[in-house]
């Protein structure tokens, strides 16, 4: 089985997926708890500094995730253009003008899905974002070839 599509990384897409990463990070529950304990302090105390630490710290990092992937999307040229992407029994190859990279099945860590994009992480910090309005048609034979060639336990694809 072999599958090629295109993508187009936008700034919406890679802030989903910066949320997605951030999120599901220790450093992003971590402050989502603090500045909820912060918030319930100012609740029994009524010190205006807990709730103002605990609203900044809950809001900061949604904001700053996504100038990030405004000023990322402007600043990258590979996200200009679209991405090419081919799937073969061997692994995923991704081209965009003259460049090509490969990757084979085994090196993939893991696949997840948010509401708007699969991602195939193919290290702890760098992955593949194909968003689902790229895909059409091609997303579910797409969810079938990543189940296929990676262990169920590094899938999490959720339809």
């Amino acid at each position: 089985m072999e599958m090629e599509f295109d993508v187009k990384v936008t700034a919406g897409v890679l802030y989903d997926y910066l949320l997605y990463h951030t999120y599901t990070g220790l450093s992003g529950m971590i402050g989502t708890l603090v500045g909820a304990v912060l918030i319930m302090t100012f609740l029994s105390t009524n010190y205006f500094i807990y709730l103002i630490a605990g609203v900044v710290l809950i809001a900061y990092l949604p904001g700053a995730l996504f100038l990030r992937a405004m000023r990322q999307v402007q600043n990258t040229p590979a996200f200009k253009k679209p991405l090419h992407y081919k799937m073969t029994e061997e692994g995923i190859s991704v081209s965009q003008g003259d460049t090509e990279e490969k990757q084979s099945w085994d090196s993939c860590v893991k696949a997840v899905s948010t509401s708007r994009s699969i991602i195939l992480y193919t290290s702890k910090t760098a992955a593949s974002i194909f968003p689902k309005r790229d895909l059409g048609d091609k997303k579910e034979a797409l969810i079938q070839m990543i189940s296929t060639h990676m262990p169920p336990k590094k899938v999490k694809i959720r339809f």
